[in-house]
């Protein structure tokens, strides 16, 4: 049985404590807040998935769907949840995260809405996360953000706008979808090149040779569940890239931290 711990937070009601976690590298301070949803049909399921060695998973919490908060890991510790991932050119990221999973099944099952209660607490939780660690505005991030390839969530039925106007994330308001020219898979050049340099700019795991492939259009996808959730299909269409370059721009113009592109 995994050792019980005092919890980082005021906002978790229990502590479950998972044996899953191990020393963050180079005992890094977190700066990336990530958010998950579990995937599962059973909430309870999920927190024993997330519980017992076997699975090799964890998070540093959960957040049920009545809003009810565990703390499964200490935030000092690095928990196992983003799995092979990259992020501004690091693979490890759970080194640099904190992990929340929200209790929802996901695209396999639906993806119902995320109950209110349950946002309202995620937002409480997030922001109590961010008083006590530097993590930056465009640091709060999707799984399927830094997992392109092979994540979705928590998709893109997920708030993200409700969690920016309660000052939890980096967000503009998506551009109006309408036809015009677009870049998608099979097409080259300079137009693709300008994406994929936007799209590293930003953080994300991308190509940039100028080829539209399948790894483009998947991160693509993930910026388009987190930033442009209207139409999510892999084409970077007037609206997606609208979208894109006011969102660098917004980032150019707090960040401290980013050059003339918009890169960290």
């Amino acid at each position: 049985m995994s050792e019980a711990f005092p919890s980082d937070t005021p906002l978790a009601e229990r502590v479950v404590p998972s044996p899953n976690h191990d020393e963050r590298a180079g005992s890094r301070a977190p700066d990336i807040l990530l958010l998950h949803y579990t995937g599962m049909a059973d909430e309870n399921e999920a927190l024993l998935w997330l519980s017992v060695p076997p699975s090799r998973v964890s998070a540093h919490y959960l957040v049920f769907e009545d809003g009810g908060i565990v703390q499964m890991v200490p935030e000092a510790r690095r928990a196992w949840h983003a799995g092979v991932s990259s992020w501004e050119g690091e693979a490890d990221i759970n080194s640099r995260s904190i992990g929340i999973e929200i209790a929802n099944p996901g695209h396999d099952g639906g993806l119902p809405p995320y109950p209110a209660i349950q946002i309202e607490r995620v937002i409480a939780l997030c922001r109590d996360i961010l008083a006590r660690h530097a993590i930056r505005p465009d640091h709060v991030l999707a799984h399927s953000d830094v997992a392109p390839a092979r994540k979705e969530d928590p998709g893109e039925l997920f708030p993200w706008q409700e969690l920016h106007a309660a000052g939890v994330g980096h967000w503009v308001e998506p551009a109006r979808i309408a036809e015009g020219p677009s870049l998608s898979v099979g097409d080259t050049g300079a137009g693709v090149e300008g994406l994929q340099t936007m799209l590293s700019g930003y953080g994300y795991g991308v190509p940039t040779g100028g080829a539209f492939d399948e790894a483009t259009a998947a991160v693509v996808r993930a910026f388009q569940r987190h930033f442009r959730p209207g139409r999510v299909d892999g084409v970077a269409d007037p609206s997606t890239i609208d979208t894109l370059r006011r969102l660098i721009a917004r980032r150019r113009a707090w960040s401290p931290y980013s050059d003339g592109a918009g890169r960290p």
